[in-house]
């Protein structure tokens, strides 16, 4: 489970930064499965198993966060025996899933309080915190038009926009990535979620910089949310993540390269608002 893990992680068939951060410790389980014959093995397996959860995806803070917290956690309680570290292990899990879970749903909850009946939203991507808020909002007697980028190249945005058809009072439109400046126009807000913030920078997929930059011109808001875990004020440098060429062209290059960045970066400066687990933050 381990190793499918790490390679779905690669493969970024899981695309919310909280449900990574979720498989990835969860994945650690299997290890309580397994028998040693010292604590020392034990904990040794974790730490490396732990580190290839890691090396999956360096760019993902809530998973470094999140397998940190649970090797570092075991390590630190000095277990006696091999079931008391599993014991811990299982616990630990049990502990950072909760805190991610929680995280994410009371974002949600504090965002679907914020935004405005018969606002026209603008969104990029998938992030499982604005669709929550979404739905929270809508179950509140809210209703919402959402302009849905694609998010080339992996086409991510597609996944939003089934997802939203499916929420009553959400009239969701998808539109290629270039096509926000069009459509900007029209909204209220663009409410995004992150993959982390450190100091005074949101990653977030490609694509999202422009849409800020295109929307400060017109003055239109924009809202990031996420689980305040998300926000590294230090101890995390950020890399990004260059997928392989052929997700943006299937034929080989014939005399030119194919650069294909899975991040980019946006000021904070160009942000109105971060709404977290721990309420509105204004930037």
């Amino acid at each position: 489970m381990i190793d499918e893990t790490v390679e779905e992680i690669q493969a970024m068939q899981t695309h919310s930064s909280s449900v990574v951060a979720i498989r990835a410790a969860r994945a650690l389980e299997e290890l309580t499965e397994r028998e040693f014959a010292t604590v020392e093995e034990y904990l040794r397996s974790l730490e490396q198993n732990g580190d290839a959860l890691r090396r999956a995806n360096p760019s993902h803070a809530s998973l470094q966060n999140a397998i940190r917290s649970v090797v570092e956690n075991v390590a630190d309680e000095d277990p006696e025996t091999v079931e008391e570290a599993k014991r811990l292990t299982r616990e630990r899990i049990a502990w950072v899933v909760d805190t991610v879970e929680s995280g994410k749903r009371l974002a949600a909850e504090n965002a679907a309080e914020i935004l405005e009946d018969g606002a026209t939203l603008l969104t990029h991507d998938f992030s499982s915190t604005v669709i929550e808020a979404l739905e929270r909002a809508t179950d509140a007697g809210k209703s919402f038009d959402v302009y849905v980028t694609e998010a080339r190249p992996r086409y991510i945005g597609r996944k939003t926009a089934r997802r939203l058809a499916t929420v009553d009072d959400v009239d969701a439109t998808l539109i290629t990535d270039s096509a926000h400046g069009v459509y900007l126009e029209e909204c209220d807000r663009v409410v995004v979620g992150m993959d982390c913030i450190v100091e005074d920078t949101l990653y977030n997929r490609v694509g999202t910089l422009p849409i800020a930059a295109t929307a400060d011109q017109l003055d239109v808001p924009v809202t990031v949310l996420g689980s305040a875990s998300k926000i590294v004020a230090e101890g995390f440098v950020f890399e990004n993540d260059f997928r392989s060429s052929v997700e943006v062209m299937s034929e080989p290059a014939d005399g030119f390269a194919v650069e294909n960045p899975a991040y980019d970066a946006t000021p904070v400066s160009l942000l109105e608002s971060v709404i977290t687990d721990d309420g509105r933050q204004p930037f």
